[in-house]
């Protein structure tokens, strides 16, 4: 029908993406009317306040069940909390200010992450397959073994804190073991971690406050 805004099913172009859709892609708008495929990594299961998503300087602004995908740098604005569902059983949670790349292959969940700015907790199901992913920053590397864990700006540090299972966090060519109920500390970019010790009460609630 002449004026009509349908697509024509019969158009490669429709059919590609509806074949990406289903393959668990989605294919995005580029210019020149071109097309590029990107891997779905999860969901947004809450914000509170502003969050955005970033790639390839496309910005979009994220809501509750937005998708997110692999190279997304998600952000968060002051005072605002950010939480994604990633794969089927980890849940990310981030405070303020943070800044969060999903670098590569979640699944669920492993891969590679980038926390570049403010506080993240990880949290993984209870009796969910451990899988080795890796969370960087400028402080060093933190390998995931553990099902939960807080990483970000504490008490005027940057400190590492296990509440359940086991991670370990490498930095200046030293590496510690955290297990639950234990910390450490980076006060600089390119400092060692301290050893592993007991975070006391409040500084373990300031933690979990930052992000929820």
């Amino acid at each position: 029908m002449a004026g009509s805004n349908r697509p024509d099913v019969t158009e490669p172009w429709y059919l590609r993406r509806l074949l990406l859709k289903g393959m668990g892609f989605v294919a995005l708008s580029a210019p020149a009317g071109q097309a590029f495929a990107r891997e779905l990594a999860g969901r947004v299961e809450e914000v509170r306040g502003e969050a955005f998503a970033e790639v390839q300087q496309e910005r979009r602004q994220l809501e509750n069940t937005s998708p997110v995908f692999l190279a997304d740098e998600v952000s968060t604005a002051a005072a605002s909390r950010l939480a994604i569902h990633l794969g089927t059983d980890t849940t990310v949670r981030l405070g303020e200010l943070a800044r969060l790349t999903i670098d590569r292959t979640i699944e669920n969940v492993g891969g590679d992450l980038t926390l570049s700015s403010g506080p993240l907790l990880f949290d993984r199901t209870v009796g969910a397959q451990p899988r080795p992913l890796r969370i960087r920053s400028s402080f060093g590397l933190i390998a995931v073994r553990g099902t939960r864990f807080f990483a970000g700006p504490s008490a005027g540090v940057f400190g590492v804190f296990v509440e359940r299972g086991e991670v370990a966090v490498q930095a200046a060519g030293q590496e510690v073991v955290l297990r639950a109920g234990e910390g450490t500390n980076i006060a600089h970019p390119g400092d060692a971690p301290t050893a592993p010790s007991p975070w006391g009460q409040p500084r373990i609630n300031a933690a979990l406050e930052s992000v929820s």
